[in-house]
């Protein structure tokens, strides 16, 4: 089962008969309807079956401690980079232009060092963090010019709608309401390249033809398409957890915790601009 998530989808998680396929390790085709566990010479893999380590655990497996851990650590950057590039690039007409130059930029070089990460086969902290970092510079002008121009509760809705949503994809996964498998990660992950080449296309037409484009962010195509993103991260975010229960399940090493910690950060980056935009489009600016 491949993520929607680029960070994840490098790792190669996939499930054979429905077993966990492990983090970018192929394992040999089980018996049919037989769960193959890929760390099956792990010492600190258990048995899904019974939840007991198949061998002595030795501390250096994945717990959901460390993705917590790794991911408020995360998330923390986001934060408290997002509110220092508030106060510093002030979204007004005399720092307009030099707020979104430098907002762009960094945006840019957020992206440059997620997809260095994507494509190593290991985690590297300090480039997650980094990215982290100038995700923050990028996320906190972005919401300034939201506060600025749309009224200065619009960052703190999107704020709670994002919390929102990630504690009830949350509660309906540990409840299975939410079921996980190939034909979902499928139809999710098709959905999200529909929807990414319509927002580009979109984009390009508003930047050489003027106005909004073809008008899939503002009235009721805006409101549409806002409520698709916001599902399509609900879905992402699920996937993001089966991913996260199976690497514990199974013995993920403990470096991996740094991957979750950052494709969750993704998630809920995107979930959050675009309740930004939605809000936005609600409130009629």
């Amino acid at each position: 089962m491949r993520s929607s998530n680029p960070v994840f989808s490098r790792r190669g998680f996939s499930r054979d008969n429905g077993a966990y396929a492990g983090f970018g390790t192929q394992q040999p085709q089980a018996q049919a309807g037989t769960a193959t566990n890929p760390y099956a010479t792990n010492p600190y893999a258990t048995d899904p079956a019974t939840g007991m380590p198949q061998a002595p655990v030795r501390g250096n497996a994945m717990t959901i401690d460390d993705v917590v851990s790794r991911t408020a650590l995360t998330l923390g950057t986001v934060i408290v980079t997002a509110a220092i590039s508030w106060i510093a690039l002030p979204v007004d007409q005399a720092n307009l232009k030099t707020s979104y130059g430098i907002a762009i930029g960094a945006a840019l070089i957020a992206f440059v060092f997620a997809m260095i990460q994507s494509f190593k086969r290991k985690p590297v902290p300090a480039l997650i963090l980094a990215y982290a970092a100038f995700e923050g510079v990028f996320l906190g002008v972005i919401s300034s010019a939201f506060s600025t121009y749309t009224g200065p509760g619009t960052v703190i809705q999107a704020v709670m709608g994002t919390m929102c949503v990630f504690a009830g994809v949350l509660i309906a996964y540990r409840m299975r309401w939410i079921n996980v498998n190939r034909r979902f990660v499928g139809f999710v992950t098709a959905a999200a390249i529909g929807f990414m080449l319509l927002m580009v296309v979109n984009l390009l037409f508003s930047a050489f033809g003027g106005g909004d484009g073809l008008g899939f962010r503002s009235g009721g195509l805006g409101i549409l398409f806002g409520v698709i993103g916001i599902i399509l991260g609900a879905c992402f975010l699920a996937i993001d957890f089966k991913q996260v229960e199976d690497g514990v399940t199974y013995g993920a090493p403990r470096e991996e915790s740094w991957l979750a910690a950052f494709g969750l950060t993704m998630t809920l980056v995107w979930i959050y601009m675009e309740m930004l935009r939605l809000i936005s489009i609600l409130k009629g600016d």
